[in-house]
């Protein structure tokens, strides 16, 4: 039998790394045995939190039931970040005012609402003999053009930075309507004080036909800080006279009834039943006017 040649390898190029420069393959690191000598499994790293805003850390249960709500993104830029339910005002004595119904504000609105019921509206009550149970919410965030006007601006209430309020109710029954006429022009002057002290856009009767039976207040950012505050505060309207006159009452002494005199009334009968004369006669037989008699002087 022939022998068999083995191949031999090819002599190792002059211009190849040596061996002891070759990088030694990178081995995966594996996670230290346990007691059980089982690796555990990597754990998976909880999401970030959102962080709280300023405004909703100062914004607590003791001022306001407010949970916050997701953000929204609505349509045309409506919506915004930082949302709460206001759902309740808590006042310094713990008792509530209820938003009826709950409001979809910022949490910078809902706040500044908050604040001017307890800081304004509390003492106005008090004043009034009684404290704040409701607060009429009108309107809140809607997603719609100003004045709900198609093809308007965008609307404060599309951003959740605006309420629409109609009244105080306290908890005597009484209501503080803010647009009422008949309500006091003095409580009415002091709630527009108010607010016009601390919302950047006050409308109400008399800005537009849009306005006249309720507030509108919202927190819209200008330049150079300008502010809107247009409310009238009309007057009391006057007092319509009846239409039918008040019952004579029972005590009320009897109507006299003048009667007229005998003499009279034969004359009249007389004169009723003496025929007239004709139009011609009396013509002629009218009197003639006194010529006046001027005597000659001596």
């Amino acid at each position: 039998m022939h022998a068999i040649k083995i191949p031999l390898p090819k002599p190792r190029p002059e211009e190849a790394p040596k061996a002891t420069d070759e990088a030694a393959p990178e081995t995966e690191a594996k996670p230290p045995p346990d007691k059980a000598g089982a690796s555990k499994p990597a754990e998976a790293t909880p999401p970030p939190e959102k962080q709280l805003s300023a405004c909703r850390l100062a914004l607590t249960e003791e001022i306001a039931i407010a949970p916050s709500i997701p953000d929204i993104r609505g349509p045309g830029a409506c919506g915004g970040e930082d949302l709460v339910r206001l759902e309740a005002i808590v006042l310094p004595d713990k008792r509530k005012v209820a938003v009826k119904p709950a409001a979809i504000l910022r949490c910078t609105m809902a706040s500044a609402i908050a604040d001017w019921v307890r800081k304004d509206m509390l003492p106005l009550a008090a004043s009034l003999g009684s404290t704040i149970s409701d607060l009429d919410n009108f309107d809140s965030f809607e997603c719609r053009g100003r004045n709900r006007v198609v093809g308007a601006m965008l609307s404060e209430h599309g951003k959740a930075n605006a309420l629409d309020v109609r009244a105080i109710k306290l908890a005597n029954g009484q209501s503080i309507g803010l647009t009422d006429r008949t309500l006091s022009r003095d409580v009415r002057e002091r709630v527009l004080h108010s607010v016009c002290t601390r919302f950047s856009t006050v409308l109400g009767p008399g800005s537009d036909w849009y306005h006249e039976d309720h507030i509108h207040l919202d927190l819209a950012q200008r330049r150079n800080d300008y502010r809107i505050c247009q409310w009238n505060v009309w007057d009391a309207l006057p007092q319509v006279a009846p239409l039918l006159p008040a019952e004579r009452p029972e005590e009320a002494p009897p109507r006299e009834v003048a009667a007229k005199p005998e003499a009279k009334e034969g004359a009249e009968d007389e004169a009723a039943e003496k025929p007239s004369a004709p139009a011609d006669k009396l013509d002629g037989n009218k009197a003639q006017p006194h010529k006046p008699t001027t005597k000659k002087r001596r």
